[in-house]
């Protein structure tokens, strides 16, 4: 009789394990999109660097190492030009209407809102406040108004353009259920990719002039960086970098996160005495220093790089399949070997490599690090070689309570908006890989004189893939290559973003005595 109830319980094991797989998926997919899976994290591959590792294990900056790279970025001669030229005040009056809906993240978002600020103005119509769609990735349905201070946004550009928050009753039937339901002939679809201001001139206003309302679908990346007017291109970083501000709640939960880095002190007493100090508790002492680290290293970007990230036969099969679902194979990148990705600068920096890099550049294990990103392909298994780097790393769980997180707690665009708020207030932000994040964090620090870091992906390439390179020889070539990668002004060049490049367009050469 025991052996039989032993038998049953081993077939229901059995069981158990067979259809573990079907009800939850996710757990033996390492590459699903809702969560890492707990079977490929057991599975994370070990060191791939373990020379270096433990030379940066061992590593101490000299003082004069930590006064360089904590040294704030010095003046450059540029500032943000303050007047847009040649523009009336206030808009003159329009009967017309612009409509928008932006897909893509919140980094995408922000240049599209700015870009129909410029279509408007281009049209001489009043802008109706963008729709966000609902983010196909991570499923988030926040509105212009969860992310963005309405009433600052309407206020900073009150003088140049119309903005309102809903269609006159005339127009109430202008929709987005509206346009998902069939062609309607005031929705325009075929607007180019960087469009010139003469393709909305000819192809939208003549639809306003017959309807008094267009609607603008898609509108990602829908107008050129070149060949426009000055006053459109200063009205362009005037909403990307004036405009846009995120709502109290998250400027709020931002200010009590960099407050808890820069007086950690304060915040393990107070942890001591069973409870994180409260947001709007003034904090004394001597303020610390931190860096922002954007560790870009999700699903998504695991698969589209092409590159191997040391996790075996197993992962490899894994990335090709995925890529072959999300993308039926569209990703040019895997025609190259990973060493040649790697050479050409292509591959993203894992979380161990990002951390060797930090290391060589003087951060020392007493750095306070931030890390702002979404979830790590690999989870916490991925990471522990970067926190045995850096011990002091933090994120918004281990800053705050759920109590605390609970307004932005599973809407990806408000915490990537947290992660931007605080990315602006760091003494120091570098990102692992390019990408919409950091594109727009080195536009805006570069506004506004910010160290930030553009590791030189090529040279991190070569030298990763180098077996027989020893830590000193490693550390001369980082600080050597990233000399001019710290915030030095770039100026931009043709067909490149504005929002990345802000200057010349939207910044202004001043006399170093004028800022004195």
């Amino acid at each position: 009789m025991k052996q039989q109830n032993e038998l049953h319980k081993a077939a229901f094991a059995g069981l158990v394990v067979l259809l573990l797989p079907i009800f939850f998926p996710d757990l033996f997919s390492p590459l699903s999109r809702s969560s890492p899976s707990i079977f490929s994290e057991w599975n994370a591959p070990k060191s791939r660097h373990l020379t270096l590792l433990n030379g940066a294990l061992q590593r101490q900056s000299s003082i004069q190492q930590r006064i360089d790279i904590w040294s704030p970025l010095s003046y450059q001669g540029w500032i943000p030009c303050v007047d847009s030229p040649n523009i009336p005040h206030f808009p003159s009056k329009s009967e017309w209407y612009i409509q928008v809906f932006l897909d893509g993240g919140l980094n995408q978002q922000r240049m599209g809102i700015c870009d129909a600020v410029a279509v408007a103005k281009i049209l001489n119509a009043t802008l109706v406040i963008p729709y966000l769609e609902v983010n196909s990735v991570w499923q988030d349905s926040s509105s212009f108004a969860d992310i963005f201070d309405l009433d600052h946004f309407i206020e900073v550009l009150k003088d140049e353009v119309s903005i309102i928050t809903e269609l006159p009753r005339e127009f109430s039937w202008s929709t987005r259920e509206y346009y998902a339901t069939g062609i309607r002939d005031t929705r325009i679809k075929t607007a180019p990719s960087h469009a010139s201001a003469n393709w909305y001139l000819e192809n939208v206003l003549p639809v306003l002039q017959s309807y008094g309302i267009a609607a603008i679908s898609p509108f990602s990346h829908r107008l050129a960086f070149d060949d426009l007017p000055e006053d459109i291109q200063r009205l362009r970083c005037n909403v990307n970098f004036e405009a846009l501000v995120f709502v109290h709640h998250i400027q709020e939960l931002g200010d009590a996160l960099v407050n808890r880095l820069r007086h950690p002190s304060n915040r393990n007493q107070a942890a001591e005495n069973g409870h994180l100090p409260e947001m709007g508790d003034a904090i004394g002492g001597k303020a610390g220093k931190f860096v922002v680290l954007h560790l870009r290293f999700d699903k998504d970007m695991a698969a589209h790089s092409s590159c191997d990230f040391g996790g075996g036969k197993a992962e490899k099969m894994a990335l090709a399949k995925y890529r072959q679902v999300i993308w039926q194979g569209r990703v040019h990148k895997s025609q190259f070997t990973d060493e040649e990705l790697r050479s050409q600068g292509r591959c993203p920096l894992t979380p161990e490599e990002i951390g060797l890099l930090l290391a060589a550049l003087g951060f020392d294990n007493s750095t306070r690090l931030y890390l702002a990103s979404h979830k790590v392909y690999g989870g916490e298994a991925r990471i522990s070689t970067l926190r045995q780097l850096f011990p002091l790393m933090e994120d918004k769980r281990s800053l705050t309570t759920p109590e605390e997180r609970a307004n932005v707690e599973g809407k990806a665009s408000l915490m990537a908006a947290v992660d931007y708020h605080l990315s602006m207030q760091s003494d120091i932000f570098i990102s692992a890989s390019p990408g919409n994040m950091h594109n727009a964090l080195v536009g805006h620090r570069a506004y506004k004189n910010l160290k930030t870091i553009r590791p030189n992906m090529a040279l991190l390439g070569k030298l990763f893939q180098s077996k027989q390179i020893t830590w000193p020889e490693f550390q001369q070539a980082v600080l050597d290559g990233h000399k001019n990668r710290q915030g030095q002004i770039r100026f931009r060049k043709e067909n490149q973003s504005i929002y990345t490049y802000p200057a010349p367009d939207c910044m202004c050469r001043q006399n170093r005595f004028q800022s004195l």
